[in-house]
Parts: C-alpha cells; structure tokens; sequence
C-alpha cells in the first residue's frame, strides 16, 4: 500500500496545536527533532489521514492538517486498519513501526475542548522511529510489512 504525507508539524509545548512547516526531522527511538512530545516510548510521532481531518470539515468544524494534534497528516492510507508492529518507511530513509493506534484523550487538552473527541483518540496512530531521516509534504509513504 502507498500513501503520501500531506502535511508535517510540530509544536514547541504539550497541550498547544501544532503548525505546519516545511520539514520535519525523525531521530530513531526519539521522534521529531523540535517536536514538544519528542523522546522515547511507544508515542514518538502521531500520524492522522486527511480523510479523517474531512470527516470533521463535512460537519463544518473549521479545521485543517496539524489541529489535530498530529506531526504527520497523510492521505492514501487508511491508518487505523494497520496492525501494531506494521513497518512503514516514509520518504526515501525513514522507518517507523506502528506502536500504538487512537489514545486517551484528556478532557483538559485545548483540544478537546474545542472539539470533543476526534480524530487522533480513534483513527490517528504511532509510530517509533527505527530508522531516521527527513520527511516533508509529498512524500510518499510505503507499507512494508503488516503484521498480524
């Protein structure tokens, strides 16, 4: 299966939404460098698909790539479908292996409050980075191995 990255974004602290920028850089067993929820875990980087960011348009909530809290919006790839443990490689050098899919959403996140529950507490997932590089928009992203 191939998607691609639509957008990728960071935010200096916990707790803000994030803002769309040009690159992003994946440090293994750490996350995004400059990304507030970089370090180690099973929660290194969110991915959310801009299918599920459109599923929030169609009911007029006014929100775009990188509101959601995630680091990596994609397209092409229904995300939440993948099994733990699936490897994928985003750009020409990055590894990630699906470590956790959707997450507990705290009632006091900004977030939450502006939108109830969505996107990344059932369809987002994580990856840990296995192996580093940069991503940007366009990137294409490649299922390698899903796991049973």
């Amino acid at each position: 299966m191939i998607g691609r990255v639509v957008a990728v974004s960071i935010s200096e602290r916990r707790g803000t939404k994030k803002h769309n920028v040009p690159q992003v850089l994946l440090e293994v067993d750490k996350g995004i460098r400059g990304d507030a929820h970089a370090g180690p875990g099973l929660r290194q980087v969110s991915l959310l698909a801009l299918e599920s960011i459109r599923k929030m348009q169609a009911r007029g909530v006014d929100v775009k790539p990188g509101d959601f809290a995630e680091n990596i919006t994609t397209e092409g790839l229904e995300l939440f479908s993948l099994p733990l443990g699936t490897k994928i490689r985003l750009g020409a050098s990055v590894l990630g292996e699906v470590s956790q899919i959707g997450k507990k959403e705290h009632s006091q996140s900004e977030f939450f409050r502006q939108l109830g529950k969505f996107g990344i507490p059932r369809e987002g997932i994580f990856i840990r980075v296995q192996q580093g590089g940069e991503v940007r928009p366009g990137d294409e992203i490649e299922v390698l191995d899903e796991c049973e």
